[in-house]
């Protein structure tokens, strides 16, 4: 079911109001949308912002079977602190894994078709029933993000929703001490931006957070952000 056009122009006339967006999403699309997030470095804000609205809206969590263990008891953590109630953990099939990565070393050699295995085809998957889902992408958060909207179509003719495109880290960070809300634990190591233990590294001072993100490669999206329509 395609999203109505009503729909669409109150979340666009709610500007960049993170609250005031994802008010409009949580109720108006009820029961059709998906809260995305990687539970990551940045994620709480959004994670709380929703959880006031709609604690019992489902959250897609992409449990990659690499991530690193302070990721899963974070995980846990904001889950437990927020009163998520459907926070949902997507795994790739036992099948694929055993047929195209049974070591466990596909990122070494094709990142791409690692994390399309492991993130791409579990998230396609697990939006068949949705909508619509939001997204925790910021303009801020690198280069290729710069000209996100708020709003935008997809390929398959849901619709993803970024609420916090305007957020600035420095915005975030005093929106988490506001609010008390656990940090991750290797932000005080140098990780601002946290994926998959083996592709991600501590960033230097200075260095752009996404720096640590497959580092030595070309590689800056895992691929669930790639296909937007317009």
């Amino acid at each position: 079911m395609r999203i109505d056009a009503d729909i669409v122009a109150e979340l666009k006339q709610a500007g960049e109001n993170a609250s005031e967006v994802l008010r409009v999403a949580l109720t108006r699309l009820r029961g059709r949308i998906a809260l995305v997030s990687s539970f990551g470095a940045e994620s709480a804000v959004m994670l709380a912002l929703a959880a006031e609205i709609d604690p019992a809206v489902p959250v897609l969590f992409l449990e990659t079977g690499q991530h690193f263990p302070e990721t899963l008891a974070y995980r846990q953590e904001l889950a437990r602190v927020l009163n998520l109630r459907d926070v949902r953990d997507l795994h790739p099939a036992k099948k694929q894994i055993m047929n195209r990565d049974p070591e466990g070393q596909l990122w070494a050699f094709d990142p791409d078709a690692c994390c399309a295995l492991r993130k791409v085809e579990p998230l396609d998957e697990a939006m068949i029933p949705f909508d619509a889902w939001i997204t925790g992408r910021k303009r801020s958060q690198a280069a290729t993000r710069q000209g996100l909207p708020v709003v935008e179509a997809t390929e398959d003719g849901k619709i993803k929703i970024n609420p916090l495109i305007s957020w600035t880290p420095r915005e975030l960070d005093a929106e988490m001490t506001r609010r008390n809300l656990p940090r991750h634990p290797l932000t005080l190591r140098g990780y601002p931006s946290i994926g998959c233990a083996p592709c991600t590294r501590p960033v230097g001072e200075g260095e752009d957070p996404r720096k640590g993100r497959w580092a030595g490669q070309s590689k800056t999206e895992c691929g669930i952000h790639v296909r937007a329509a317009g």
